[in-house]
């Protein structure tokens, strides 16, 4: 019987096997145009542009840093990278995370590998880098609620927690075209890159 096809080919001429991706088969510029063109949402939010996954990956980043001053490039990296297998398997609401059961989870630890790997990041992140990058990702969530999702803020404290104000200054969600976001995101990962 044959096995169905369980790859993707890429932009870039790469062949990304899903199921044992290699980092030989990752190339920035894939990531950053798959992102930039994922909705997150589901694309239910306002403006003239889906707010893509790509923008979302920019402001984690942003507020990783904001709380962790100092900390290494490579960590910041690391939190620009966080959805980067959405490039190819796309953003699943929580819900679909849920009914699809731990097949997903894997799916998305082994493209998270290899992404890390291919940028010269650990396989897997130290927990204390992960936690941080969960909690500036909580709040990407809350801002991206209020901001663009139509949630009240009463709603988004329930289920994301209410960020500090301190955090918040100065972050305005600024939908932009899914070419000018692809830029950013591959301007922002070299200058981390060159960091190192």
């Amino acid at each position: 019987m044959k096995q169905p096809r369980a790859w993707q080919r890429m932009l870039s001429g790469r062949r990304l096997d899903l199921l044992d991706p290699t980092p030989m088969d990752i190339e920035v510029e894939d990531i950053a145009h798959g992102l930039a063109f994922v909705a997150r949402w589901n694309g239910q939010t306002r403006g003239d542009w889906p707010y893509s996954v790509a923008e979302h990956s920019l402001l984690v980043e942003e507020i990783f840093s904001r709380q962790n001053p100092g900390i290494a490039a490579r960590w910041q990296l690391a939190a620009l990278l966080h959805d980067a297998p959405e490039y190819v398997i796309g953003d699943m609401i929580s819900p679909v995370k849920a009914a699809i059961g731990a097949g997903y989870g894997d799916l998305d630890l082994r493209l998270t590998a290899a992404v890390h790997l291919r940028f010269g990041l650990p396989a897997a992140l130290p927990g204390a880098i992960k936690t941080a990058i969960k909690a500036a990702d909580k709040i990407s969530a809350w801002l991206e609620a209020v901001q663009i999702a139509g949630f009240s803020e009463g709603e988004a404290d329930k289920l994301f927690g209410r960020p500090q104000t301190v955090v918040l200054r100065g972050l305005q969600i600024k939908l932009e075209p899914p070419a000018v976001v692809r830029a950013a995101f591959v301007a922002r990962h070299q200058a981390l890159l060159a960091a190192f």
